[in-house]
């Protein structure tokens, strides 16, 4: 099953960023954006792929663990922006993150309690976000470019993060479903 673990974010957080991508919704060409819907909306912190069955437990634990280890942090959901950083040819659309540090302390244990198990360590600097759309074709994007540009320093919300999720993730011609399939409480 493809999985991935991530902070699940305040519906009232998911409910602002859902008005943002309807309003981006408006700005793009019909079939050049996938839009992230309101429940798939959370801060990624390990993306793991594939796993089995059996190996779920192993995962959650190393979830659960690294998520005990830390005490429940501010999180605000602030500004927007683009990967890659180029105008004319963005891959996601994303919103960003003020966090306390605790949040690279979680994310570094989680990376190791998962490397522990034969996962590969993320090479690239940790940037969290919470992803709004993937572009599939990046011509006639330039409002919702500027759009992005004009929310760079919006705040979207605030809320306490007190909980680690393992998801799992099926992938349907509708856009990607998830389901949670174990939690791990922040101390």
């Amino acid at each position: 099953m493809r999985t991935f673990v991530a902070i699940d974010l305040d519906p009232e957080i998911k409910s602002g960023l859902s008005d943002l991508v309807r309003a981006l919704k408006k700005l793009a060409p019909p079939a050049g954006v996938g839009w992230v819907k309101d429940a798939g909306m959370h801060l990624t912190l390990k993306f793991l792929g594939e796993i089995d069955e059996p190996r779920v437990v192993e995962v959650a634990a190393a979830v659960k663990t690294a998520a005990s280890s830390v005490a429940a942090f501010p999180l605000k959901v602030r500004g927007t922006g683009f990967f890659p950083s180029n105008p004319r040819a963005p891959r996601v659309l994303w919103v960003g993150t003020a966090a306390d540090p605790v949040l690279g302390e979680l994310f570094n244990r989680l990376e190791s309690n998962l490397e522990r198990l034969g996962f590969v360590r993320e090479m690239r600097p940790f940037h969290p976000h919470v992803t709004l759309g993937r572009v599939k074709s990046a011509s006639r994007l330039s409002d919702v470019i500027a759009e992005i540009e004009r929310n760079r320093s919006t705040d979207f919300g605030a809320m306490t993060v007190r909980t680690l999720t393992l998801f799992k993730s099926v992938l349907t011609p509708g856009g990607a479903v998830y389901s949670v399939l174990d939690e791990g409480p922040l101390s």
